[in-house]
């Protein structure tokens, strides 16, 4: 068997957009009913709410069935152990929160990689190999590998550049929600200050040559950041879909 061939990392090498949508509800059928819902990636999210590990895992499987829908996993933290774990149930592409600097970009490269270049235990008999039917997976899992590092505060969009630029770096995500509380406004990613900070990453991402990815509920800010520029651009999250879904339609009664 052969390892397996991811497009997202394709999609992105390509330049083309790919249009996503979070999911923060640990339940496998909520991802798929997502992943069968036409969009080009699902983020599976471990970070915020109480999707754990294995949670994931039931994602990944069940959008199994999908391969026009990228899953992306994003882990709690920059550690080796976790990026590890979701590494070997078979995740893809992973984005990282809270990356504040070249040194912690560098160390989740290291953490996707095997040795010698990088931390990753060798397991031979996991998902990500296919339980081991895939032979060389060990030595090529990093072809298919993908990272996104997430810059979410304003210290971190001062070292975009360093971080952006660190080998191995395949992405970077914007976290509008951060961005603005690390700027003094909390709760409020529409201050002109905070969206100029994203225009401005969108651009110098650009000039560096990596893709840029974010998340906005407002569909005019997601079509305005696509024409500036980002390659990934998140449309909703599960729970606000439903959330709000359901208040539109009890207020019609």
């Amino acid at each position: 068997m052969e390892n397996l061939k991811y497009q997202f990392k394709a999609r992105l090498r390509a330049g083309r957009q790919q249009i996503g949508i979070w999911n923060a509800i640990p339940s496998p059928i909520i991802a798929e009913t997502l992943a069968a819902s036409g969009y080009d990636w699902i983020l599976i999210d471990t970070e915020h709410g109480p999707m754990e590990v294995t949670d994931a895992l039931s994602s990944l499987q069940a959008t199994a069935g999908y391969p026009d829908c990228a899953p992306v996993v994003r882990v709690a933290i920059n550690d080796w152990v976790l990026i590890k774990r979701h590494l070997d149930q078979g995740a893809q592409t992973l984005m990282i929160p809270y990356v504040q600097s070249r040194a912690d970009a560098e160390a989740a490269v290291r953490a996707m990689r095997y040795p010698p270049r990088g931390v990753r235990g060798v397991a031979g008999v996991t998902r990500a190999s296919r339980f081991g039917l895939i032979a060389d997976y060990i030595a090529r899992a990093e072809e298919e590998l993908c990272l996104i590092v997430q810059v979410e505060t304003r210290d971190a969009l001062e070292r975009l550049e360093e971080i952006a630029t660190a080998d191995g770096v395949d992405a970077v995500f914007i976290g509008p929600a951060d961005l603005a509380a690390s700027m003094g406004y909390p709760g409020n990613a529409d201050h002109p200050k905070v969206v100029a900070a994203i225009e401005g990453a969108i651009e110098r991402l650009k000039t560096v040559g990596l893709p840029s990815g974010i998340l906005t509920l407002d569909p005019d800010f997601a079509q305005h950041s696509m024409k500036l520029g980002t390659r990934f651009t998140a449309l909703t999250i599960d729970v606000a879909l439903l959330a709000r879904g359901a208040a539109a339609l009890r207020a019609r009664f």
